[in-house]
């Protein structure tokens, strides 16, 4: 055979390597399927490369496919997670890592000293034909890509829409420290209507920029130049974004793959009793805009105190409410919560009144963020739960009609928490 042909015929290892987060894992993990899937005769194997913590995340979603050729083309490895001062061993995971570890953990997942050596050593080893990289792991992967003469293509589990608002924002060079108290910043050449934002509101990285030289900054956008962006989203959902993040030259080429990890079907053989969610049903019951839906994500850490405080706050609001709480935060809020019904499920719990209470709604849909803060108990001893209850009952209610009549600059209620 000609080395041309050879070469053409080959086919190619891909590897994968998601972020330490469930919420990257399990679209990375479709996406190695839907690789293997789509392409059987250029996919030999489609590699998800994870700590050995988060294995079992990974082998779960698996094993909820069907047996399929694909299926055994999807391959688990595992690399070695680094020892970390003060993390207890097997804390690999920023969606279940406990309020007290979780900065840790995060100052070591997101350092290149701290995990570039063991990802490095497991990538040489493996010679892959290609790696996709999860976004906070592209600016060494990239490197070490060149090293072995492949491509690396970078993976966000967002859209395009964040992903550009993100770029724009980081290359104007937003500074918490720099900006006047209570200010707010709009997103630069954007499309679509103007959005502007509390500086206090955007993430860390953001408002507190780590120092970079122009040298490691060139480096790092001749590596996004030269390589593909995998998007988690579908041309339709949000073309203009789409058109102006491919404009802006940030990458080479924008692949949409979008949506991944939808919701698995049932398997057949399952009852129709077993499924059911007592959750659900409650909310079958409900009329149309009259439940407050409250999910903080799975990256969000709580302590007991606020998760009291919340609960606390929701049931004295007066309001039928929906709350998916972190899979690992097992124990009920202290304090009774009338009326509600706890249903463990898929990582997640949901706390909602099951006592029939349904007010008909006034304000309609729910269009704003509640914002309450969560700091020690005041002198009058006033606590969160107070506000959280005032801030819900005022949306709810249609006190606050729409984002134009919220001081974006401060919460909506300034309250306390405390024992």
């Amino acid at each position: 055979m000609a080395p041309a042909a050879a070469e053409q015929s080959k086919r190619l290892r891909i590897l994968l390597v998601p972020f330490f987060a469930t919420s990257h894992i399990l679209p990375v993990t479709d996406l190695a399927f839907h690789l293997a899937a789509a392409r059987p005769d250029a996919v030999e194997a489609a590699i998800v490369a994870v700590t050995p913590a988060n294995a079992p995340i990974v082998r779960s979603a698996l094993a909820r496919r069907e047996p399929s050729h694909a299926i055994a083309r999807v391959e688990v490895a595992t690399y070695a997670f680094p020892a970390v001062d003060g993390l207890p061993p097997g804390v690999e995971n920023m969606s279940t890592v406990n309020a007290a570890d979780a900065w840790r953990l995060d100052a070591a997942v997101t350092s290149e000293a701290v995990m570039r050596p063991a990802q490095e050593s497991f990538i040489m080893e493996s010679s892959p034909d290609a790696i996709i990289s999860d976004l906070p792991f592209f600016w060494w992967h990239a490197g070490i890509a060149a090293k072995l003469g492949i491509p690396c293509v970078f993976f966000h589990v967002l859209g395009n829409f964040p992903s550009l608002a993100m770029w724009r924002l980081a290359f104007m060079g937003v500074k918490e420290d720099e900006a006047a108290p209570g200010s707010s910043v709009t997103i630069p050449q954007f499309p679509g209507p103007e959005i502007s934002l509390p500086v206090t509101e955007l993430p860390h990285f953001l408002r507190r920029p780590p120092p970079i030289d122009k040298e490691t900054c060139d480096q790092i956008m001749m590596n996004l130049k030269s390589c593909g962006f995998i998007a988690n989203t579908f041309v339709d959902l949000e073309p203009e974004y789409l058109d102006s993040y491919n404009d802006c030259g940030y990458v080479k080429r924008t692949y949409c793959v979008g949506p991944l990890s939808l919701p698995m079907p049932p398997p057949a053989a399952a009852s129709s009793a077993s499924d059911k969610s007592a959750c659900l049903d409650w909310l079958d019951t409900m009329p149309t805009h009259s439940v407050v839906y409250l999910c903080f994500g799975s990256l969000t850490n709580f302590s007991e105190a606020q998760l009291d405080e919340l609960a606390l706050g929701l049931e004295a609001s007066g309001v039928p409410f929906l709350w998916v709480v972190r899979g690992n935060k097992t124990r009920e809020p202290t304090g009774r919560v009338e009326g509600a019904c706890w249903e463990q499920g898929y990582g997640s719990q949901g706390v909602g009144p099951t006592d029939g209470h349904t007010p008909a709604p006034v304000g309609g849909s729910v269009r704003d963020a509640v914002r309450v803060e969560l700091g020690p108990r005041d002198d009058r001893g006033r606590r969160a739960c107070s506000d959280m209850a005032d801030a819900v009952r005022a949306v709810y209610h249609g006190e606050v009609r729409d984002s134009s009549d919220i001081d974006r600059g401060a919460p909506v209620a300034r309250g306390r928490w405390g024992a």
